[in-house]
């Protein structure tokens, strides 16, 4: 039976639901005299949110009346409470993080799909590293092993569990930790943990460390699998549908404008992270797709209801943007 108890993010849940009590995220964004909306949205620094980027870049968010402000933040531990507070009137987060937050009694929706799997399992953005002379040579040796992910009770260790009893082996047996996706790298070299689950540009730099990729996870879990979208809170949403829309419209441009350069992606991440052009032009991107995949999310929702992550599915014509 596929059940284990997680309470990865309990500690941030509880925060935003007491920021909720004296929350503003509902209050009404007014146009200024030129009908410019201020906006301000918390993300992460990584590849994923390369599009946003490029869509302030190329004007998209101007040009729909937008005047978007990026903030970055460590993870959703502290995106989640500062959209819910009204700080952030966006924010960006995996998928699951925003089901159990939903789950949880979080006032938030998404708004925009953000990233999804490359849909191919020989060559994705996120993958399972281990060393070269580890002895693990497909998922079902996982078990009983140590394995590592940036959370736990997440995204990323409910696709291992998935992806290891699928193989039929038992991933109960497996002892996962968390190790942020810089210091994964240098966890499995000094067999701290056997296995790490990392995203890109950390996958191109293991194997450029010498590491070896077990499995391309995510794709290997759905070639459709959405990983990570745009949410808001409820009552800005509510207050405020002219914004959304235009936000979403934005979104979107930039979303099919990075689908269609890579290269424009490419060299966007080198203006807001540290990563080195040499692994830069290595590295798997992901897809930014325009619509979320109802089928992908509900296998990970029932994949998290499986392992006790979730506790009932949740409802995915509201959940979907």
């Amino acid at each position: 039976m596929r059940k284990q108890t997680f309470t990865g993010i309990a500690t941030a849940s509880a925060l935003a639901l007491l920021l909720a009590g004296c929350s503003n995220g509902g209050n009404t964004a007014e146009p200024d005299e030129n009908g410019m909306v201020d906006a301000t949205i918390g993300v992460i620094p990584i590849a994923d949110t390369a599009p946003l980027y490029l869509g302030v870049e190329q004007g998209f968010f101007e040009d729909e009346g937008v005047n978007l402000t990026i903030e970055t933040a460590s993870g959703g531990a502290a995106i989640v409470p500062a959209v819910v507070a009204g700080d952030y009137e966006f924010g960006f987060s995996n998928t699951l993080s925003l089901m159990i937050g939903i789950e949880k009694g979080l006032p938030i929706e998404t708004v925009a799909p953000a990233v999804a799997s490359s849909g191919d399992p020989e060559s994705d953005f996120g993958a399972l590293i281990v060393r070269s002379d580890s002895g693990i040579a497909d998922v079902s040796d996982l078990e009983g092993k140590r394995v590592s992910s940036n959370s736990t009770g997440n995204i990323n260790d409910t696709i291992v569990r998935t992806l290891v009893d699928d193989a039929g082996a038992d991933s109960s047996t497996i002892e996962f930790s968390e190790v942020p996706f810089p210091d994964a790298i240098a966890a499995v070299e000094a067999n701290q943990v056997d296995a790490a689950f990392v995203v890109e540009p950390f996958v191109t730099s293991a194997q450029e460390a010498g590491l070896q990729v077990l499995t391309y996870t995510y794709a290997s879990f759905d070639p459709k699998l959405d990983v990570a979208a745009y949410f808001a809170s409820n009552a800005f949403v509510a207050e405020n549908a002219d914004i959304v829309e235009r936000f979403q419209a934005a979104m979107t441009k930039s979303l099919e404008y990075a689908q269609e350069n890579p290269d424009e992606v490419r060299r966007i991440i080198a203006t807001y992270t540290k990563t080195p052009p040499e692994v830069l032009a290595e590295i798997v991107l992901p897809t930014f797709p325009t619509e979320m995949s109802a089928e992908g999310t509900e296998k990970l929702a029932q994949a998290a209801v499986d392992y006790g992550v979730l506790t009932e599915m949740p409802d995915l014509d509201a959940f979907l943007p």
